[in-house]
């Protein structure tokens, strides 16, 4: 039976079908909230590191002693995995997106490696704790992005542009100028501005203001 199992690998089966199970279940979690890195992009990640893991481990060994690091093709999986999740953040008009997506990746990797090092038990616990992570805490991030925030900013925009135009954006994104001050230069206007208004609008107002032709900059503290 030794021998079968030691022929036909079936202990890299098994890790193999851990890793599509619980990259599958955190894949699932991110197709369902409509996330570009869903459920095969996640399994086929876990499977990927696993499987890179096993040989690993494996590659160093000659004749029942290890003669070599385990540790090399590890760490490329690391690195390899980390300019994978850069490809999915992107950055538009100071609007930064795609950094969940880009933990998950690089999370899932991790756990494909522990899972592929033959550790199932951390594997396991890291996969239900991810997966509570991204859907259970979901709506603590709603309610927090919801939540009334107070902030300082500075809009650099042309010159005369009039201040109605900056407070008819903000507006018309629940947003609320508390304070302002205009400053006048030879090449700009500047605004200074206390805004109070939702947490999640400031990202948007802030990409809603630097759409338009006559605003040079928006730095939101």
């Amino acid at each position: 039976m030794m021998d079968i199992v030691r022929t036909l690998r079936l202990d890299l089966l098994v890790k193999l079908l851990l890793a599509v199970l619980l990259g599958g279940i955190i894949g699932f979690e991110r197709e369902l909230a409509g996330k570009p890195a869903g459920l095969r992009t996640n399994i086929l990640i876990c499977i990927g590191a696993a499987l890179l893991m096993d040989v690993s481990i494996r590659i160093g060994i000659a004749d029942g002693k290890r003669i070599g690091d385990p540790s090399r093709i590890a760490a490329q999986i690391v690195s390899g995995v980390g300019f994978l999740g850069a490809g999915t953040i992107m950055q538009a008009q100071g609007v930064v997106t795609g950094l969940t997506s880009a933990a998950t990746i690089w999370v899932v990797a991790a756990i494909g490696m522990s899972v592929g090092a033959g550790f199932y038990v951390e594997g396991m616990s890291a996969g239900l704790l991810v997966t509570f992570v991204l859907a259970g805490l979901g709506r603590l991030e709603h309610w927090v992005r919801r939540a009334r925030r107070v902030v300082s900013a500075t809009v650099r925009a042309k010159v005369g542009t009039p201040p109605g135009e900056i407070a008819t954006v903000l507006s018309s994104h629940g947003i609320q100028i508390d304070a302002q001050r205009i400053f006048d230069h030879p090449e700009d206007r500047v605004f200074e501005l206390k805004l109070s208004g939702p947490a999640r609008q400031f990202e948007i107002m802030t990409a809603s203001l630097l759409s338009r032709d006559n605003i040079f900059g928006v730095h939101v503290d």
